[in-house]
């Protein structure tokens, strides 16, 4: 099928879809006049990177991950580095919230000083 069409039967742009494919995320085989052309199995590979997108991976981390993905099946690979992309990101919640509770006590240093003037960092370790 032509760009077009893949766009129209994913939802995705063209201007997307040519993105993915400077990305190494999709493949387009190319007309004796230059068009690209995509097998009917790039339908479910461009619906699998878009999911992937909306899960806030990055272009990088699903690139490493289709191979993984075959004919649009889940492999125990795929499966077993998913699970770690998930770790990571459960590791960045966790020094986010550790983050916002050390500001959440700057806050109250801060507030603590309108109502009594004693300095902010006063007993701070």
């Amino acid at each position: 099928m032509r760009i077009g069409e893949l766009a129209a039967r994913t939802g995705v742009s063209v201007r997307a879809l040519r993105y993915y494919e400077e990305q190494e995320l999709l493949v387009a085989e190319r007309s004796h006049s230059g068009q690209r052309r995509y097998p009917e199995s790039a339908v479910g590979h461009v619906r699998l990177i878009q999911r992937l997108y909306a899960a806030g991976l990055s272009s990088r981390t699903i690139v490493d991950l289709m191979p993984y993905a075959v004919d649009g099946r889940a492999t125990p690979e795929l499966l077993d580095r998913l699970a770690t992309e998930r770790d990571r990101v459960e590791g960045r919640i966790a020094d986010l919230v550790g983050t916002r509770d050390r500001l959440d006590s700057v806050i109250t240093g801060a507030t603590s000083n309108l109502r009594t003037g004693r300095s902010c960092g006063a007993g701070a370790s």
